[in-house]
């Protein structure tokens, strides 16, 4: 029940840059949002307002009132946004705060979404003891989702996303990570780049197909030391926030919850998604 949230907003995007340069369907300043500005910052709704500025919208309407971004160091484009004056348009219901996640020497961007949440935890100590939600910065959660996480008492607990109800191009939608559950509804497994037979493995008695979109509720003190032990990913070399929920769910069975939903997440990782998500504002947040 406590309004705790974290954004993990410390990334370089650098897939939505590269394709942004080339792109020939943004017009000018949304191009040159997508190349130089953190995705949450793409002014992607009316009067060119940024998609963060919605993703806050609907955590202040689900209750949240402690905000803690995680920001990257070589961009100061979403503190510009709301700290001061800049901020005057966000309800003072929430405070706002910021973790820096670094980027290491001899890398060229930060260490993934594990470093991010554990850069936030230790900006936050007087957190531990308590519970926080987690997400992306470039997803779009419903009010409903998010007040979800906020009032289930669990102390972990994630958004089991109904996969047939997610609108996107079959292709990206098998990308996507499936979750396992035991028959009470906590999570077993996290599987990413699912192959058929995982999907096969995953799929329930009902036919359902549930998915990660990396939307969870921790305990602070039971998450925290798997943020600090989870390695590297051995290819991409990172660390990652499921493995480290994967890692936790292994010790300790049957302490993730799954909290089942059906309905569509609006996603900002590539540059195909920008004028899609400014389409979908449009209708939605007329």
């Amino acid at each position: 029940m406590e309004p705790n949230i974290v954004i993990l907003a410390g990334g370089i995007s650098s897939r939505m840059k590269q394709q942004a340069s080339a792109s020939s369907t943004l017009d000018a300043s949304l191009r040159k949002d997508a190349q130089e500005k953190s995705k949450a910052m793409i002014g992607v709704g009316d009067d060119s307002r940024p998609f963060l500025d919605y993703l806050l919208y609907n955590m202040e309407r689900a209750g949240y009132e402690d905000v803690v971004i995680v920001v990257g160091e070589r961009d100061d484009s979403i503190r510009r946004r709301y700290e001061g004056d800049e901020g005057e348009h966000l309800s003072r219901s929430m405070k706002i705060s910021y973790a820096v996640q670094k980027i290491p020497a001899g890398r060229t961007k930060p260490l993934g979404t594990a470093d991010a949440l554990l850069e936030a935890l230790e900006a936050n100590p007087g957190w531990k003891g308590r519970k926080l939600t987690v997400c992306n910065s470039d997803n779009l959660y419903s009010i409903t989702s998010l007040r979800l996480l906020r009032m289930d008492s669990h102390d972990n607990a994630m958004i089991d996303y109904d996969r047939s109800a997610l609108i996107f191009n079959q292709e990206r939608i098998t990308q996507f990570a499936v979750i396992k559950k035991d028959a009470r509804g906590f999570l077993q497994d996290i599987i990413e780049k699912p192959s058929e037979d995982d999907i096969t493995l995953a799929t329930d008695s009902s036919g359902r197909i549930g998915v990660s979109m990396n939307f969870f509720r921790f305990s602070y003190d039971a998450i925290y030391p798997f943020l600090v032990s989870i390695p590297l990913h051995p290819v991409r070399q990172e660390k990652e926030l499921p493995l480290a929920v994967k890692m936790m769910v292994e010790r300790y069975p049957g302490s993730m919850f799954t909290i089942p939903l059906s309905e569509h997440v609006p996603d900002l990782t590539t540059q195909s998604d920008i004028l899609e998500v400014r389409s979908y504002l449009a209708k939605e947040f007329k």
